[in-house]
């Protein structure tokens, strides 16, 4: 008989299987299949319209009216982040946290969030007073506080300047540390991917060509050789030269 956390961990575990999505002729996703577990971070390559944002969609269930097949087991709880950090203007930075939570206990939660990544005390600013990079804070914040079993990050950090996407990814690491979600992440960044991820998938001509776990100590060095050479092999399998850091 399977224990109680044996079964936790396997209904909180996204499947995915036989994954194809088709628009018109072209078909950009061709019968792939991923498993994300809990705690683990995965980062998804690729070149621009090989279809990362597709898996990530049909994940996530925003893929209405596509055509294609495959099965879709996930988790109860999903939070989703995108590169917009899409706060509603008309709604304080806590209300934007607390979006479909009730009562004291939903406040509790907002403000705890926003402690997290390092925003208390701006709980009644307005979005259009923050920074591009504390507005996506807030869209952490948001997506964290509900305690979600996998997030689904759609290049939240490429709106960013370089300083502050630095920033970021300490912040999500640290926030992913505590949280333990299961973690797909969509990039253009090699070093991003490296950076953050437990395995890096490159995904090109409608199948994963790459699934590479990321065995480097952490915080990661970027001047590490290991580093570096997986930065190269990478760089290579996305057809772009090894002294680019982001895919085409």
């Amino acid at each position: 008989m399977a224990s109680h956390a044996g079964s936790l961990t396997q209904a909180n575990t996204a499947r995915v299987r036989g994954l194809t999505r088709r628009f018109g002729q072209r078909t950009v996703l061709n019968g792939v299949n991923l498993d994300i577990r809990p705690g683990e971070f995965v980062a998804l390559l690729g070149k621009s319209g090989s279809g990362k944002s597709t898996v990530l969609k049909a994940i996530a269930g925003l893929d209405y009216d596509v055509a294609g097949a495959g099965t879709i087991h996930k988790p109860e709880r999903i939070s989703v982040v995108f590169q917009d950090a899409r706060l509603l203007p008309w709604h304080t930075v806590l209300q934007n946290v607390t979006l479909g939570l009730s009562g004291p206990q939903g406040q509790d939660a907002g403000r705890q969030a926003l402690a997290e990544v390092g925003l208390a005390g701006r709980e009644n600013a307005w979005p259009i007073e923050l920074s591009g990079g504390e507005q996506q804070r807030v869209a952490l914040a948001r997506s964290l506080v509900r305690e979600p079993a996998l997030l689904l990050a759609d290049e939240p950090f490429g709106a960013l300047d370089a300083l502050t996407r630095i920033k970021m990814h300490d912040l999500l690491r640290e926030l992913c540390a505590r949280h333990r979600p299961g973690v797909l992440l969509i990039t253009h960044d090699v070093d991003e991917a490296i950076t953050l991820a437990d395995r890096v998938l490159v995904l090109d001509d409608g199948q994963f060509v790459e699934d590479i776990a990321v065995d480097l100590s952490v915080p990661r060095d970027h001047g590490d050789r290991a580093f570096a050479r997986l930065r190269k092999h990478l760089l290579s399998r996305l057809g772009i030269g090894a002294t680019d850091t982001r895919a085409a």
